[in-house]
């Protein structure tokens, strides 16, 4: 492809959308048929060799660590996806819930480059400090009363948290989610979201613009947030960090 040659050192893309989606949905071609996502629908999340369409493959910002390079693609663009379709805008207050996680790290980093004020909540006491040490202005616990009302509501937790998050939204807040790690089914109050004129957002992953927005982020300096870098034999090990919950940001996984 133009710009890039055999040897050159690049980052992929995870979200690869037909071509034929794009250039008629352009960063929608996620929403419409064919899309896959690398580690999902598509092999080669943890292969030493991978195969993508040639879009899918950008230069590696000069200055960032491999590790980065791993962890920022997906959670970051999913994030960064959110507040677009969120349509956070500066100065406005943004509830990222779950703190921990790589996609509501990313979200964290990114809702305070975007001058918002950022709330967080997580069980945990150390992830709640870590928040606030990257950016959050407050972090409150998982199931505290959260005292904030915020304009825009990040979740990715589901039922454990969805009521205490529709709550928190202001009149006109809007809610967008990315996924369920409690679960798949929630229940809303109708009369609180229509009086209170709430909107809920799904979104995923992003669009090939979005992702080269992202990828100038990063290189700009934009935080990513490593929780730790293992080697492939002990994947055991990270999967089990992972299904714990104890993890703050993304593993990264070494062939060799």
């Amino acid at each position: 492809m133009g710009g890039i040659a055999v040897g050159d050192e690049v980052v992929v893309n995870p979200a690869v959308s037909p071509f034929e989606m794009v250039v008629a949905h352009g960063d929608d071609a996620p929403m419409h048929p064919g899309f896959q996502i690398v580690g999902e629908q598509r092999w080669g999340g943890h292969g030493e060799l991978v195969s993508v369409p040639a879009r899918n493959v950008v230069p590696k910002p000069p200055d960032r660590s491999w590790a980065d390079c791993a962890a920022f693609p997906l959670a970051t663009l999913t994030a960064y996806r959110m507040l677009r379709r969120a349509r956070l805008r500066t100065g406005e207050r943004v509830l990222v819930v779950g703190i921990g996680g790589g996609v509501s790290m990313a979200a964290l980093a990114l809702a305070d480059a975007m001058g918002a004020t950022v709330y967080a909540t997580s069980r945990d006491d150390a992830k709640r400090q870590r928040a606030v040490e990257l950016g959050a202005a407050d972090a409150f616990a998982s199931d505290s009363e959260w005292p904030v009302k915020v304009e825009v509501v990040v979740e990715s937790v589901g039922p454990a948290t969805w009521d205490r998050s529709m709550r928190a939204l202001l009149p006109g807040g809007r809610l967008v989610v990315c996924g369920g790690t409690s679960g798949s089914v929630v229940e809303v109050n109708l009369p609180r979201l229509f009086f209170k004129q709430h909107e809920l957002i799904g979104s995923t992953m992003g669009g090939y613009g979005e992702f080269a927005d992202v990828v100038r982020l990063v290189d700009q300096g934009l935080p990513v947030t490593v929780d730790q870098e293992v080697a492939l034999r002990d994947y055991p090990e990270a999967l089990a960090r992972l299904e714990s919950g104890d993890q703050l940001g993304k593993i990264v996984l070494h062939h060799g």
